[in-house]
């Protein structure tokens, strides 16, 4: 088996993209090569401000649910579920399945409660704690932002 040479230029501008774009992951793969680029994880403590709790109504299926849907105001705080990257978010791992969760449904930390694709990569985004979804802040096929509230779960 040949030694792979290491493309350090390659690497740089890669991780350079990385940098630009807000991904945290990008994946190269010319003939024979395959080059894979990986920012680590931003901590996971971040001070955010408290809100108060929201209630909000059952979900229809006819757009964001919520306290601030009907304003457009984004909320933010320690239950929002925010977008880790710039993509389009699916609520259903393929488009004729059900929904991965669903307003008043209980989530445990670690289960995918929705997916962001970014540059055709497929990203499960985790409950980060247990507990009850309270509101779908976004529709399924909507583009979202880096670190837009997707979810409430408290």
């Amino acid at each position: 088996m040949s030694k792979f040479p290491l493309d350090e230029e390659a690497v740089r501008k890669l991780a350079a993209i990385l940098e630009e774009t807000g991904l945290t992951e990008i994946e190269v793969e010319a003939e024979d090569r395959k080059i894979r680029v990986v920012k680590a994880a931003a901590p996971a403590a971040q001070t955010l401000p408290v809100l108060a709790p929201v209630s909000a109504p059952a979900h229809t299926g006819a757009g964001p649910t919520g306290a601030n849907a009907a304003t457009g105001a984004a909320p933010t705080g320690e239950n929002a579920l925010t977008s880790p990257m710039v993509g389009t978010v699916y609520l259903a791992p393929e488009p004729a399945a059900k929904a991965f969760v669903q307003v008043g449904d209980s989530v445990r930390e670690g289960q995918t409660v929705l997916i962001v694709e970014a540059m055709k990569t497929m990203n499960a985004l985790p409950a980060p704690r247990s507990g009850t979804v309270r509101a779908i802040l976004v529709e399924d096929g909507q583009p979202v932002e880096f670190g837009e509230p997707l979810m409430i779960i408290e």
